[in-house]
């Protein structure tokens, strides 16, 4: 007989190590602590009556390009994205924006001086991502087409600044690659942060930036449901408060957590490394229930379901690195695109910024401020906030420590060695972490949950 599974966590980490093992015909069950599957992927009324908001995730690049869940038929389940006509809009303070479009060359043609730079940047990796993103999103080791892997890592490993004035002279491409960057959520001056902006240029080339029909949730509620037809069992409300006895145990939770559920079991040394994981800048999150789109200064910013807003590389870099000035934003408009989010002629968005590791700092007026700049009149249509503070993420989800959303801090010290060179696997026979504390980090793709559960089984 296959041997028992355990996953606790129903995070999209843990449903996908859950689906895993049941494809192998081992029987799961998944205990989640709320009342509520999903983990960083769940939606609610947040605000008001018929406006429905994404707690956490919003849009989602590394989800519609997961090996992990391109494998699932999870259309099957419900899930269906929504390609907005731009993936990305920046606005600057002239009244233009720079576009992120899924072309390579219309993204191109609005960088001015740098369009050639960005053809030069984004078109081999586009062509390779097929075979790339295998090896971007696994654990350290040997990389299936190692010539690529190198190409790509020594522009990946530089920090973002320096790469971005490397490669562009103006204004307009650099403070596009800066706001790409700052999603690692490190330094821009700080290795790898190039990674995350080279990653998702590519991906919105490639795959777009989507968002789920009826919000982050049917995401979860899409793995739970191809679960369930594997057998798979989920028990909401159900926590756990120290490590169960089965042959498999998938802990989709980070360190901290994990050393609460182990305890003694665990050799000193072990506890030690865990006790040495760093937990990385929180964020600051609101949700508005609107009585209008937002209205942008550029109107271009209408067509993306992203815009972020920060201005200049300077801007961002000052902000990301020391947390003065104005705040960058990241800033989500899903019912421009889908109009299951708020009732007829109404609208949802979503913000937030990075702050301090569990900062206390009421962020709301900033943050709303920078909203402000780019578009004015957009405080006269808000009918309602809602405001996530790091230690009410923390309070929502465990594992969001100190209001850290990627599983811990993605540094050069932490990025292939996490949470410690075990990776997935345990002192503890049969045990294995699978949340974002692992490689490849954060992000709504699963394939830390995948790479965990074919370590259990392989």
């Amino acid at each position: 007989m296959n041997p028992r599974a355990i996953v606790i966590g129903s995070g999209p980490n843990g449903l996908a190590a859950a689906i895993v093992l049941a494809r192998t015909g081992c029987p799961v069950t998944v205990h989640e602590g709320a009342p509520q599957i999903g983990g960083g992927a769940r939606s609610a009324e947040l605000t008001l009556p018929g406006f429905m908001h994404d707690i956490c995730s919003a849009v989602h690049p590394m989800a519609a390009g997961s090996p992990c869940f391109e494998q699932f038929p999870l259309a099957e389940y419900g899930l269906e994205w929504i390609h907005p006509g731009t993936p990305l809009a920046h606005p600057l303070d002239d009244g233009t924006a720079v576009l992120l479009e899924r072309s390579i060359d219309a993204t191109a043609k609005n960088l001015g001086p740098d369009g050639e730079a960005w053809r030069r940047l984004m078109t081999p990796l586009a062509a390779a991502w097929p075979r790339l993103r295998d090896d971007i999103l696994a654990p350290l080791g040997i990389p299936r087409h190692p010539l690529l892997m190198a190409r790509f890592g020594l522009r990946a490993i530089r920090p973002a600044r320096a790469l971005a004035e490397a490669l562009f002279r103006g204004p307009r491409a650099r403070a596009l690659f800066a706001g790409l960057a700052a999603h690692a959520i490190l330094p821009l001056e700080a290795r790898p942060s190039a990674a995350a902006g080279m990653v998702l240029g590519v991906l919105a080339h490639t795959v777009g930036w989507p968002i789920p029909r009826g919000g982050a949730q049917r995401i979860s509620n899409a793995l739970a449901g191809y679960l369930r037809s594997l057998g798979g069992e989920i028990r909401t409300a159900s926590p756990v408060a120290t490590l169960p006895e089965a042959p498999i145990v998938m802990c989709d939770v980070t360190p901290r957590q994990f050393l609460a559920l182990a305890g003694d079991r665990l050799p000193a040394s072990f506890r030690r490394a865990l006790a040495r994981y760093r937990y990385g800048p929180g964020a600051y999150k609101l949700d508005w229930a609107l009585d209008g789109p937002i209205p942008w200064r550029a109107p271009a910013c209408a067509r993306a379901g992203t815009v972020h807003l920060g201005g200049t590389l300077d801007e961002i870099a000052l902000w990301e690195s020391r947390h003065t000035g104005r705040p960058f934003v990241i800033l989500a408009q899903p019912s421009l695109f889908d109009p299951t989010r708020a009732p007829a002629g109404k609208h949802v968005a979503w913000a937030y910024c990075h702050v301090p590791h569990a900062s206390t700092v009421d962020m709301t007026a900033a943050i709303e401020e920078q909203v402000e700049r780019f578009a004015p009149g957009f405080r006269a249509r808000i009918l309602e906030r809602h405001v996530l503070t790091p230690a009410a993420f923390e309070r929502h989800n465990p594992n969001l420590v100190g209001g850290d959303i990627a599983g811990g801090a993605l540094d050069l010290r932490q990025f292939f060695l996490r949470p410690t060179r075990r990776l997935y696997r345990t002192p503890l026979h049969g045990v294995f972490l699978c949340s974002s504390s692992t490689p490849p980090g954060g992000g709504v793709h699963g394939m830390c949950g995948y790479h965990a559960a074919m370590a259990a089984v392989g």
